[in-house]
């Protein structure tokens, strides 16, 4: 019979610790569109488990990522989100890096034979991109494709680089990132907390399967339904939802042990002035029923940091991909 994790796994910061260090170190993350880092300048700074992280579009057109930490004493050197960069410089002690990560200018500095600036650039990160989404790794344990493990067969139908991303929402959940994740990946829950979903789909067809690298929902829609019945949840912390004209992306951050912050993206091949009631629905809906997990995860951290559970038996016909997600969770732990 399969169980569910013991309550230490979400409860423990040691764990929430030792997660960074063998999964969002070693594993690539979904950052959104790349679209929107065109422009020499254009950056995207981002939170990855604690790590800070920056993708910068250079002079030279060249894309590159960074730790978004000043050399010097660790001040941040980017504002969280996207912008424009013209000159990168610390805003602590004013020194100035290249776009490629080179220290050019240290001012006031003083004269030290043993200091060169050559020997002080930023500390580099990774980046990759696959259809139209951009990727940051710290330290990757494998390429991006081999991450992606099934994706690319299970969306080669979907012209999913045509989409124009138009939006972005940000939700907060007190809550492990793991109890959001297990909740995500399976249906089970849907008649309870989704009650307005639950109307639109055939939840009796419902069906949930594990494959390599990623976990696959799909239902028959009924009418009234904004979506195309296909839901994918990746490893170790990213989503694909495809609906008609469409598609939305969430990266499933984790905070601290008891926080997480969700970010989602949504993307549409119209953006005409009149698809745009269209648009608001679909994006409203999804962003509803996101906030309609949030209570049952939080009061089920609620339990699990009160010494109260012990592990309960998984479903088999809708809890296999919890199982799945778990075990992947384990086999990094123990690396």
């Amino acid at each position: 019979m399969l169980t569910n994790l013991a309550a230490h796994y979400y409860a423990d910061p040691g764990i929430f610790e030792a997660e960074r260090q063998a999964i969002f170190r070693r594993q690539w993350q979904m950052l959104g569109p790349v679209a929107r880092l065109a422009r020499p300048g254009d950056y995207l700074a981002v939170d990855v488990a604690g790590w800070k992280l920056f993708a910068l579009r250079g002079d030279d057109g060249v894309l590159r990522g960074f730790h978004n930490v000043c050399r010097h004493r660790g001040a941040r050197l980017l504002e969280e989100g996207a912008g424009i960069c013209k000159t990168l410089r610390c805003p602590y002690h004013n020194w100035v890096y290249a776009s490629d990560g080179s220290l050019k200018h240290a001012p006031w500095f003083g004269e030290d034979p043993g200091f060169v600036l050559s020997q002080w650039p930023l500390q580099g990160a990774q980046l990759a991109q696959w259809r139209g989404l951009l990727f940051i790794a710290i330290d990757p344990e494998t390429d991006l494709v081999d991450q992606l493990g099934d994706l690319p067969d299970e969306v080669v139908e979907f012209p999913l680089e045509t989409y124009t991303a138009v939006e972005e929402h940000r939700f907060n959940a007190c809550s492990n990132w793991k109890v959001y994740t297990d909740n995500f990946v399976e249906g089970y829950h849907i008649p309870g907390i989704h009650p307005g979903f639950y109307k639109v789909i055939d939840f009796p067809k419902f069906e949930t399967v594990a494959r390599n690298g990623l976990v696959r929902m799909t239902s028959p829609q009924k009418d009234g339904s904004i979506y195309g019945g296909k839901w994918l949840w990746m490893w170790p912390n990213w989503t694909l939802s495809i609906f008609p004209g469409g598609m939305n992306t969430s990266r499933i951050n984790p905070v601290s042990f008891d926080r997480t912050e969700i970010i989602y993206d949504f993307y549409f091949a119209d953006t005409s002035d009149t698809t745009e009631a269209e648009r608001r629905r679909t994006i409203d809906t999804t962003c509803a029923i996101v906030r309609e997990d949030f209570e049952i995860c939080e009061h089920t951290q609620k339990n699990y940091q009160s010494g109260a559970y012990s592990p309960g038996p998984l479903s088999p016909r809708h809890e296999q991909s919890v199982a799945y997600f778990q075990s992947k969770i384990l086999a990094a732990l123990r690396a």
